[in-house]
């Protein structure tokens, strides 16, 4: 849902071009144009299961201000992925800068109060996170580590066998998986993801999502 406030941009043009020279990564995403609401849903999910971040609409991959004819349209769609296609809806703030006769779109996504936010279409729900500059489907050992995050009731776990095995093997070779972790105490990989899952929620251990496969390793 957007956030009522004034469309016009506290952002100067010098301070567009100062953000845009950083690229994309975790905090921002270029957009030539809001194609679909289904796409840039994925972006607001990824964004607001993360720490929140920027869309930047009306600019190329290769950092090329294009602007859009009018960000009428591209508002409409926004709307549509934010209040209705995330679930729960997330909120956001939208600044329009004029670019010569056309407009570049900068869209502040809040970091969501309740998480996952996931992706409702016809077909599935999906969970999106931002790992660098790419928005990833969340494995489900994120989603039940995002839904911990704000749970109202504490996670508790027992340091036992499995967990003195878990340290021994990370303080010699730094990360596992949930496949690697299953083998090394013989259990289910749906056991082996609970415990990695509850171990992260307490703060021992963290989880990196990456594209072929998830890994954890021990908190620094």
């Amino acid at each position: 849902m957007r956030q009522p406030g004034s469309l016009a941009s506290q952002v100067s043009l010098r301070d567009l071009k100062r953000l845009i020279k950083t690229g994309e990564g975790t905090y921002l995403e270029f957009k030539r144009i809001i194609s679909s609401p289904e796409k840039i849903a994925r972006e607001i999910c990824a964004f607001a299961n993360t720490k929140g971040g920027n869309l930047l609409i009306g600019v190329d991959d290769n950092k090329t201000i294009i602007g859009v004819e009018s960000y009428h349209e591209q508002e409409f769609l926004l709307e549509q992925a934010a209040e209705i296609i995330c679930t729960p809806e997330v909120n956001y703030t939208m600044e329009i800068l004029p670019y010569y006769l056309r407009d570049i779109m900068l869209v502040k996504i809040q970091e969501a109060a309740v998480k996952p936010v996931s992706v409702q279409t016809e077909k599935a729900s999906s969970v999106f996170v931002r790992h660098k500059d790419k928005s990833l489907r969340a494995s489900k050992e994120v989603v039940h580590i995002l839904r911990n995050e704000t749970s109202s009731s504490g996670v508790t776990f027992e340091f036992g066998r499995k967990e003195r095995l878990l340290l021994r093997y990370l303080n010699e070779y730094e990360r596992i998986t949930v496949k690697e972790f299953s083998e090394l105490v013989d259990v289910s990989k749906r056991r082996a993801s609970n415990i990695l899952v509850d171990l992260v929620s307490a703060g021992v251990l963290k989880l990196f999502s990456h594209e072929k496969s998830d890994y954890f390793t021990l908190t620094q």
